[in-house]
């Protein structure tokens, strides 16, 4: 751990057990719906209360000894297998999100349906993004079969990007042709299971419902010893009570539920904890990513994390904003300052308009600037004999200037941040320039990394093999 790190904690650690002792009252209490025979006889066999209706009522013992088995950090690698991500203590790493069903396109610069190729672009932007360390699939492809949408994003993911990967899918045979994929990449069951370069998302239905669906994807990924996250995604005042706390109560259940499933499947199964507590606004009835008392939420959600010794996954880094603008600015500048003070681990939702609606490359790029703004405040103040710098103050004197002094030039690089697209120039400096703004510089810059970053690419017979996978899947049609 950084000890010269900035901290912001919103929940002490008795709020933290009180959450925690009424999130056990709730699943004890009122319990929740489960909609899928294999996660009921895991629950019922394990001494889990179950009405006739399907609702199970979960005893506290239960929860605690699954709390004791699964892991306390979890590791993910890159495509070629490098151990890039250790989520744990305090380490920050921001990626994107998933599935919106619009997309700014960077070259005719106007908001439409979401592509395949869309979801290639935006794997390719944040490959070439140092700030950016993983990759969702930013978009729901409108232009293949809808019953393969999913299978199609990993795909253009997997082919677009080395980095790590956070999935979703549709249900259970959706993954396990997503599984297929990341087999042939990793070169076995094997050797995907001891270094993962994916990681799964799957959400219960609020309020506290566990559906077939999202058990037949936290089960299949816990029996092979895929990481995964059991994410909330509530409405305050809609899918959830309007407080923040009972919010949280409710959240953090559904999460434990999460945890407690994935080990009855196999104790150790790695998960990550987290999910979305955000408001409806109660005008226009959208889910509204970027209010102050979302943010507080958030920050309390990674002092549960904390407090049970967990990887957190969070948001940040996006907008309500219908455009790239300084609200949209604004919006994510806050969210993902606030995000990486709380030592939130797997923060998603970089780039993200329009309430979840519409991925933007701009927004992604200016993301990606204030990322590494944050990560320099992180880094704190180091104090020693070096920093304090007495002898410098001493040898320069009164009236002197430190512009040339070596111990200038010796830290200069390392002290004092420089933007890469925020401007520091003069005005007359910048009208010279052609003073272009801040949007359509970001926008040239998102074009010039789309047409010239050259993606390491798979071996022709991963490459042709993933194609084949996705092609027989297109041509199965959906299960019944």
């Amino acid at each position: 751990m950084n000890l010269n790190r900035p901290v912001f904690r919103m929940l002490s650690e008795e709020k933290c057990y009180e959450i925690h002792l009424k999130s056990l009252e709730l699943l004890e209490r009122v319990g929740m719906l489960v909609q899928d025979e294999k996660a009921l006889s895991l629950l019922k066999e394990a001494g889990c209360f179950v009405s006739s209706d399907n609702r199970v009522k979960v005893p506290p013992s239960l929860i605690k000894k699954a709390l004791s088995t699964v892991p306390e950090r979890v590791v993910l690698c890159n495509r070629d297998g490098e151990r890039v991500m250790f989520l744990e203590s305090d380490k920050v790493y921001f990626g994107t999100g998933s599935d919106t069903p619009f997309t700014i396109d960077p070259f005719k610069r106007v908001r439409r349906k979401t592509v395949k190729e869309d979801v290639a672009n935006w794997a390719k932007l944040c490959d070439a993004l140092p700030n950016i360390d993983f990759v969702m699939s930013m978009g729901i492809a409108s232009d293949v079969p809808s019953h393969s949408s999913y299978v199609h994003q990993f795909e253009a993911m997997v082919k677009s990007t080395r980095k790590p990967i956070v999935f979703t899918a549709n249900n259970g045979e959706d993954i396990e042709v997503i599984y297929r994929i990341a087999v042939t990449v990793a070169g076995s069951e094997e050797r995907l299971r001891e270094r993962p370069f994916i990681l799964l998302y799957a959400e219960p239905i609020e309020p506290l419902i566990c559906s077939k669906m999202s058990m037949e994807k936290l089960l299949f990924c816990a029996e092979r010893g895929i990481p995964a996250l059991f994410a909330p995604g509530i409405l305050t005042g809609g899918t959830a009570v309007v407080t923040s706390a009972g919010a949280l109560v409710q959240a953090n259940a559904e999460m434990l539920m999460g945890i407690l499933i994935s080990q009855l499947k196999r104790e150790g199964a790695p998960m990550v904890y987290g999910g979305g507590i955000i408001s409806m606004d109660m005008r226009s009835c959208i889910g509204a990513y970027s209010g102050p008392e979302q943010r507080a939420r958030f920050c309390a959600m990674a002092d549960m994390a904390h407090f049970y010794r967990l990887p957190v996954f969070d948001l940040a880094g996006a907008s309500d904003s219908l455009e790239f603008d300084a609200q949209a600015g604004a919006e994510a500048t806050f969210s993902l300052l606030l995000s990486a003070l709380s030592g939130a681990n797997l923060i998603h939702d970089v780039g993200y308009l329009e309430s979840g609606l519409t991925s933007s490359g701009e927004m992604i790029l200016f993301c990606d600037e204030i990322i590494d703004m944050v990560k320099r405040f992180l880094k704190g103040i180091e104090v020693n004999e070096e920093t304090l710098a007495i002898d410098v103050m001493e040898r320069v004197g009164p009236g002197g200037h430190f512009l040339q002094d070596e111990h200038t030039l010796r830290h200069f690089k390392d002290e004092i941040w420089h933007p890469r697209f925020l401007n520091r120039d003069r005005y007359e400096v910048w009208v010279e320039k052609g003073g272009i703004k801040l949007e359509d510089k970001l926008n040239k810059e998102v074009r010039e990394i789309l047409r010239k970053h050259q993606v390491p690419p798979l071996p022709d017979d991963v490459s042709k093999e993933i194609s084949k996978i996705v092609s027989e899947y297109d041509k199965c049609g959906v299960k019944t």
